[in-house]
């Protein structure tokens, strides 16, 4: 995948399009763990697209149905290890907005799909799963 790093060009819109449907078909992590510390899902009333997160000793696992940008989204959270996820889920929740900054790697695409407002949702919904599933680990 060609992303825009060390000063590389924004990926453009046909660019954004396929790595998210890249990622939408790999499906990372997609499969819900049997052994884990912390479970999170989240449903979008205004789209339907629902999603739960299991965090355990392999990382994250998932299952959901939604559309190609929150599967895409859930399948880059499969790939990305629990410490890094503690090190970027702020920044990409704040990445989806209009004009925001980027965060670099698999989450670029999702980089100011905000500017749709119904999809920065999707975008976020795996997100904010995990987010509450490693709470309840930690808690």
């Amino acid at each position: 995948m060609t992303h825009a790093e060390d000063g590389d060009a924004p990926v453009d819109d046909h660019l954004r399009q396929l790595l998210i449907e890249e990622l939408h078909r790999a499906r990372h992590g997609y499969g819900l763990a049997a052994e884990f510390a912390g479970e999170g899902s989240e449903f979008s009333p205004s789209c339907g697209d629902a999603v739960t997160v299991r965090v355990g000793p392999d990382g994250f696992s998932w299952e959901g149905n939604g559309c190609a940008v929150s599967m895409a989204a859930a399948s880059a959270l499969g790939a990305t290890s629990v410490d890094d996820f503690r090190m970027l889920v702020d920044d990409y929740l704040a990445s989806v907005a209009p004009g925001a900054p980027a965060v670099p790697g698999e989450l670029e695409p999702f980089a100011g799909i905000g500017r749709f407002p119904l999809r920065a949702r999707c975008a976020t919904l795996a997100w904010r799963a995990a987010r509450t599933a490693l709470a309840a680990a930690d808690a």
